[in-house]
């Protein structure tokens, strides 16, 4: 047997296509509209594999050495119908529990689960996909998939998706995680999916557990970190400039003679900026290249022009540990060729017991 990554029709093609390379391969299960199990005699259901993954289709074969769901049941029917004799059905429509068949791909009554029902359980196609749709039809909301590793997930999920219902699965056991806490946490998925779980048997009797319940009110939410502004200098229209758009750079200006385009902003080591000073190289505070870089970006957008050549750093950028530093990043005239020099230069600013402003670099 193998799974396949098709559906019913694709994967009805495909064995069409093989020809004699796939003659006694079948659809065995139909898990979603994506979703198939084929079955038949192991070579050429590894031919079957081989080319569904040629086709860029997910496919895998399964670990069993058997074929069910395929004409090769039909050599043990008689033996399994004489294994199976004397299976009776029990409970019936009176037991409470709704019975949908992939069998029959729908609600059934229990009353035919005998022995003929179980020998065409393990000869006939499974109608998983079916029975899905008919559960969703119905209004059932949550999956709970009983079993050792969650198989059929993927295909009960492309089913709700062709629906267009908001369902939900839930597994049980997963491969190599089959302790309680598995178990405890797939209750825990069932619950908030809306199923009904009774906690108290995971807890002593004494003393007995209850529920807390929720505020009435609605929570009180507060934050307490600082929030930063990227232009903490107010409007740049008021002095005749335009915002710059930018966390970093707060202003933009072009000379009248459009020779110039100039960004500024002021950047701070413990301010909205703080991870700039962050980034710490030889106990130096350095603005990163790649933040540089992203300046220049910026002020080559302002400029019209598409890209930035290269970038040369002749000095690092450094923050000091107090006050602020001034940016200036300056795009020049456009030569012939329409390309323009970019340059950024920075300024602490003045010290107070000092009287002339430092040099810009």
């Amino acid at each position: 047997m193998a799974s396949l990554g098709v559906g019913e029709e694709q994967a009805t093609e495909l064995l069409s296509g093989l020809g004699d390379r796939a003659a006694d391969v079948v659809v065995a299960a139909v898990n979603g509209p994506a979703s198939t199990v084929v079955s038949g005699p192991p070579e050429q259901v590894a031919a079957t594999v081989a080319a569904c993954r040629e086709a860029g289709e997910r496919a895998r074969t399964i670990e069993v050495d058997y074929a069910s769901h395929s004409p090769q049941v039909d050599e043990i029917a008689e033996e399994l119908t004489e294994l199976l004799g004397g299976v009776e059905p029990v409970g019936g429509s009176g037991s409470g529990v709704v019975f949908y068949s992939t069998v029959t791909g729908g609600r059934a009554d229990a009353s035919v689960l005998d022995t003929g029902y179980w020998v065409r359980n393990l000869r006939e196609r499974v109608r998983f996909a079916e029975a899905v749709r008919a559960l969703l039809a119905d209004g059932h909301r949550v999956f709970i998939e009983a079993s050792t590793h969650p198989v059929l997930t993927v295909g009960m999920q492309e089913s709700f998706e062709e629906a267009g219902v908001p369902a939900a699965t839930v597994p049980t056991l997963r491969r190599d995680h089959g302790d309680l806490a598995q178990l405890v946490r797939s209750l825990a998925q069932a619950f908030t999916t809306g199923a009904e779980v009774d906690w108290t048997t995971l807890f002593p009797a004494d003393p007995a557990p209850r529920t807390v319940p929720l505020p009435t009110y609605a929570f009180q939410r507060e934050r307490y970190w600082l929030e930063g502004t990227a232009n903490r200098g107010g409007d740049p229209a008021d002095l005749g400039l335009v915002s710059a758009d930018h966390p970093l750079l707060g202003a933009a200006v072009e000379l009248a003679d459009g020779s110039t385009h100039l960004l500024t902003g002021r950047l701070t080591a413990g301010g909205g900026d703080s991870w700039l000073g962050e980034h710490v190289v030889a106990g130096a505070r350095l603005v990163p290249g790649a933040a540089q870089v992203e300046w220049a970006l910026r002020a080559a957008d302002e400029a019209g022009c598409g890209t930035v050549e290269e970038l040369a750093l002749q000095v690092p950028l450094v923050l000091p540990d107090t006050g602020g530093l001034r940016v200036q990043v300056v795009v020049g005239e456009a030569a012939a060729d329409g390309r323009r020099d970019v340059r950024v230069y920075s300024r602490p600013d003045r010290d107070a017991e000092t009287t002339t402003d430092p040099v810009w670099v």
